[in-house]
């Protein structure tokens, strides 16, 4: 989910491009804490602040995860870190499992003009890394528990930045640098040519092996590999992991936030309480519908969406192709087991 629309940066690969048109509300810090009561009371484990604007920005963010660490919700927070400034950190960051910067690029100047106006205006740059660092700071020297993280959205035009941007992580010390797919819609608005990732392999290769002990450089080679195709044509996952866009709007995939998809539109949370929205008759349509005869992934989806891996585990699961099976060794379980 977001707690707002609104975002500074302009990143050609943004997902938020072809979410529009759309009504867009200030999501109030009331309605922000009753959101979370009532995830806690649903049962809720874990919030992603991604979705479609930059969180950061909204005067409910501090409170909303000082709120969760109250009432027992896993937070994880995806910025560009613009507004990410010390005081901020200092006071959200002890209660987040984990951060992850968008960093489009690991050279000012293509970084500009990838999520900015122009690639002369390199001070957007300078000022997230400065945020970036303080937070790697502040973890180090207060033992916590988060992990950071800096993730490039790549789109085949950008493979020049690949090794620069893995260079930046190990630079800058964060957990992890992550290398992954762009998603587009049907209509692939973004113009994302899935057949030249083949050709980037090498160069994805050089760039996991700047690893270090401290660093993991990670390619996520099975979406990557994947292109745009996928196996299923039900879409189990929403039922699991659900997305709210920062106006308010609740809708099973943030595919569907468009006003064209209207049908599957659940509800707003700034209108009525989202416990009632769980529990409504449409919430039930939309979630029957997506898993009927009636609706086609392949075709009526945009390619790769957040609940894609689930889609896919819930129908091999279902078609006895590989069953899902419960861990047993406490051991094995992964890091930020309350994020799918």
């Amino acid at each position: 989910m977001a707690l707002t629309r609104s975002c500074g940066a302009m990143c050609k690969f943004c997902y938020a491009m072809v979410q529009e048109p759309q009504e867009r509300k200030a999501i109030k810090v009331k309605d922000a804490l009753n959101l979370l009561d009532d995830f806690a009371e649903i049962g809720v484990k874990g919030v992603s602040l991604i979705s479609d604007g930059e969180s950061t920005l909204s005067p409910a963010y501090v409170p909303f995860i000082q709120h969760a660490g109250n009432v027992g919700i896993d937070v994880g927070n995806a910025t560009n870190a613009w507004d990410w400034d010390e005081e901020k950190i200092e006071k959200v960051l002890p209660n987040l499992t984990w951060v992850r910067f968008t960093v489009a690029a690991g050279t000012p100047s293509r970084y500009a003009e990838i999520m900015y106006k122009s690639k002369d205006d390199t001070q957007v740059f300078d000022n997230a890394m400065k945020n970036i660092k303080y937070a790697v700071e502040l973890k180090k020297r207060l033992n916590l528990n988060v992990t950071l993280g800096i993730q490039m959205v790549l789109m085949p035009e950008f493979k020049d930045e690949i090794i620069p941007f893995a260079k930046l992580g190990v630079d800058l010390g964060v957990d992890y640098a992550v290398i992954k797919h762009c998603s587009d819609d049907t209509e692939g608005s973004l113009g994302v040519d899935y057949t030249k990732y083949a050709e980037l392999t090498d160069k994805l290769l050089e760039a996991e092996a700047l690893s270090n002990k401290k660093t993991k450089v990670i390619v996520k080679w099975s979406k990557i590999e994947e292109g745009s195709d996928c196996t299923y044509t039900a879409m189990y996952g929403p039922q699991f992991l659900l997305q709210i866009s920062g106006s308010g709007l609740v809708a099973p995939s943030g595919m569907f936030f468009n006003a064209k998809y209207s049908k599957l539109h659940i509800g707003n949370f700034t209108e009525e309480r989202f416990k009632d929205i769980y529990s409504s008759k449409q919430y039930d349509r939309v979630m029957n519908y997506l898993t009927s005869s009636r609706f086609n992934a392949k075709t009526m989806m945009g390619s790769l969406p957040i609940q894609h891996y689930l889609n896919k585990s819930i129908d091999n699961h279902i078609n006895g192709i590989e069953l899902i099976k419960p861990s047993s060794i406490e051991e094995q379980r992964p890091l930020h087991v309350n994020f799918l």
